[in-house]
């Protein structure tokens, strides 16, 4: 599966390491993803879903079930 957040749509970035001679390599930078189940009342099932931190604050602020609703309407969530 690819390293995007299913809530926030965070994915893999690329950006440069920079020694201390200033020297540029290329690199990437990782979401912070974790696989969580969370249970759905409003659905009445568990949804096992791939979210960054700042999704987890995000369905803590808004409601699991909410979150999923905004996730699905922007396109990142997938099924």
């Amino acid at each position: 599966m690819s390293k995007v957040c299913q809530i926030t749509g965070k994915k893999v970035i690329t950006g440069n390491n920079v020694s201390h001679s200033n020297r540029k390599t290329k690199r990437t930078f990782a979401p912070n993803l974790h696989v969580k189940k969370f249970w759905v009342p409003e659905m009445g099932e568990w949804v096992s879903l791939k979210v960054s931190a700042a999704g987890l604050r995000t369905i803590s602020k808004k409601g699991i079930y909410q979150a999923l609703l905004e996730a699905d309407k922007s396109g990142n969530l997938y099924k």
